[in-house]
């Protein structure tokens, strides 16, 4: 499979904005009460288990999964051109509906989460797949 044409500073960006969605996403602006509740955790909780010393490893292991779902889909969009925002936001749509969006459903059926977690959590992995895909077709 080549690889020459990945534009590896656009996958770093691309993985930045993806860790910098999850930042905001799981804020306060946007849907960490929601979360906290559905998660049937307290802020407490949450905050204990940030000061147990984990937090960084907790940072690594997300900004590394944003940068391999960056690389994958850099892979990815090079084989379908045009490269067109639209084109990669589609392709963003397809690799969340065919890979992420799936998978992640069929673990919150059968480990019974609400489905708001499930909307919660996959929502953010649509808009990361998404301007991913579309920083990665127009950053050629």
């Amino acid at each position: 499979m080549p690889l020459a044409h990945v534009n590896y500073l656009a996958v770093l960006v691309a993985a930045v904005v993806i860790f910098v969605l999850g930042g905001l996403w799981y804020s306060k602006m946007l849907f960490a009460k929601r979360w906290i509740v559905l998660m049937g955790k307290s802020e407490e909780e949450l905050k204990a288990s940030s000061a147990s010393g984990n937090m960084p490893l907790m940072f690594i292991g997300a900004f590394i999964s944003g940068l391999l779902i960056a690389g994958t889909l850099a892979i990815i969009v090079n084989h379908f051109p045009p490269y067109t925002a639209a084109r990669g936001a589609e392709i963003g749509v397809v690799c969340w509906l065919g890979f992420a969006a799936t998978t992640s459903f069929a673990t919150a059926l059968f480990s019974m989460q609400p489905k708001q977690l499930w909307l919660i959590n996959s929502g953010y992995n649509l808009v990361s797949f998404v301007l991913a895909g579309i920083i990665l077709s127009l950053w050629r």
